[in-house]
């Protein structure tokens, strides 16, 4: 059997029978990345001694009778967690020596549950890019073409699970940065809602490790199959112990429903700013028709669809509004003088980015007050509908980009093109207003790319996109091998 393409759902019973030991599977793990990372470098940073010796801890805690949720699996985490005695830089190389004295929060619940964490994959640099490669550690490739991106932030850890390099992974979502990176590889990605999972320790360096209230990211898993998901997300949800009752300790209701044919699903694949490309559209409509076979309800329109064009707007500009906070006083000046020039009647993404970059903390407020009044429209939203089901980007994986002007680059979407961070209005279409959003794959491209799409689902019903990906896994299939 080979162990290294098995779920965690699946090694997790087979451990608890005896037919494997955690130290065959973290050795099989480890044989793996030796034998074809050399190709990938999706695993930038390896602990296999470490792996090793936990691995044998939890053979003897098994053997003493423990069962922990993730007691001897296999995986890996993005390299932006904190792991103690590991370095975390982010990919910037001035912080190459950078090693953090502790776990961040969430290692130390993957460790809690007993998995054995092989290493840290790769990253962009700071994590501000829709693919992984830094001077640090080089290029990610994708698994399916080597010669694409595995796409980013969470770049690394897709590649690593569509490789076969541990059963599990954690990553980080800002834009799109765990479903983006799902959707090019073929993978399952989760993006929680915002504040359900501790964020303490997935910290840029050298910023000491503190609780955070984050306005846009979240961290969550990815994996081979859904199910593996829901698994990995009841380690991670909660807290941070540090600030224990302050938000967000309600336990997590469960998916409206348990049957297929019971969804009202919204499903949508045209936006405003930007076009769709044919293997998305493909696979949108593979998702809906497997809804109307499995006798879901589906709708193409709905009157209560927050505006779509405004969304991306607002997005765009509370995405960049934190870019530029550290940025020398001249350079910020010279950005404050060409937003200044702009127009009342561009309402281009170009010049959101640009207006979101010198907000003023009033404009910030004023904006935060229209995202209000977007969660409120979500909110009516799902009292008619359960899930919407979109694109994540509007293309599969394209190929490594490297140029270091990154307004300068284009996204090709069938023979046009686009800027390329206009790709991130489908990633931000949850983000935004802090929902769920699950990346599952729904087939593959002419060229024989993995393509997905994401289910958003209400906001702290995290549960309903993940069983709708369940049963969507079950009507045309998951995960499949690159070959």
């Amino acid at each position: 059997m080979e162990w290294n393409s098995r779920s965690a759902g699946e090694l997790a019973v087979a451990l608890r029978a005896g037919e494997v030991s955690s130290a065959e599977l973290t050795d099989a793990a480890i044989a793996g990345i030796e034998r074809d990372d050399k190709a990938i470098n999706a695993i930038c940073v390896r602990d296999f001694e470490h792996a090793r010796v936990a691995a044998r801890r939890a053979d003897h805690a098994r053997a003493r009778g423990e069962d922990r949720p993730l007691l001897g699996i296999p995986l890996t985490v993005k390299e932006s967690y904190n792991v103690a005695g590991l370095p975390t830089t982010w990919g910037m190389p001035q912080f190459r020596d950078f090693m953090p004295a502790e776990d961040a929060v969430q290692v130390s619940r993957l460790r809690s549950a007993g998995a054995v964490v092989l290493g840290k994959t790769n990253v962009p640099f700071g994590l501000q890019d829709v693919q992984s490669f830094n001077e640090i550690h080089g290029t990610t490739n994708n698994p399916w073409d080597h010669s694409r991106t595995s796409g980013g932030s969470s770049g690394g850890s897709a590649a690593a699970l569509a490789s076969g390099f541990g059963a599990l992974s954690i990553g980080s979502d800002l834009a799109g940065s765990l479903r983006t990176p799902a959707h090019f590889c073929g993978v399952y990605a989760h993006k929680p809602t915002l504040g359900l999972t501790a964020m303490r320790g997935m910290t840029p360096p050298p910023a000491p490790a503190l609780p955070t209230e984050s306005d846009l990211a979240v961290v969550g898993p990815m994996a081979r199959t859904a199910r593996d998901l829901t698994l990995l997300l009841d380690v991670m949800a909660g807290p941070d112990p540090l600030t224990l009752g302050v938000a967000y300790t309600m336990t997590l209701p469960p998916p409206r429903h348990e049957r297929l044919g019971d969804f009202r699903v919204l499903v949508l694949e045209e936006h405003p700013f930007i076009a769709t490309g044919a293997a998305v559209r493909a696979a949108i409509t593979r998702v809906a028709d497997a809804l109307v076979s499995g006798g879901a309800r589906i709708e193409r329109h709905s009157p209560l669809l927050p505006d779509l064009a405004e969304a991306a707007a607002l997005y765009t500009q509370l995405l960049f509004s934190g870019s530029t906070a550290r940025f020398p006083i001249d350079s910020y000046e010279q950005l404050r003088t060409r937003a200044a020039c702009l127009g009342s009647e561009d309402q281009s993404l170009d010049a959101a980015r640009l207006r979101g970059m010198v907000l003023s903390h009033r404009d910030w407020i004023e904006l935060n007050n229209r995202r209000e009044i977007h969660r409120q429209g979500w909110r009516q939203l799902f009292g008619e509908f359960d899930a919407v089901v979109c694109p994540v980007t509007p293309t599969p994986a394209f190929p490594h980009d490297h140029d270091p002007d990154l307004l300068a680059r284009r996204l090709d979407i069938d023979g046009t093109d686009y800027p390329y961070f206009d790709q991130l209005v489908w990633a931000g279409l949850a983000t935004m207003p802090g929902l769920p959003a699950t990346a599952i794959p729904a087939g593959q491209s002419a060229e024989g790319l993995p393509v997905g799409v994401q289910l958003i689902g209400p906001m702290f019903e995290d549960r309903t996109p993940l069983r709708l990906a369940e049963l969507l896994e079950r009507q045309i299939g998951g995960f499949r091998a690159p070959v």
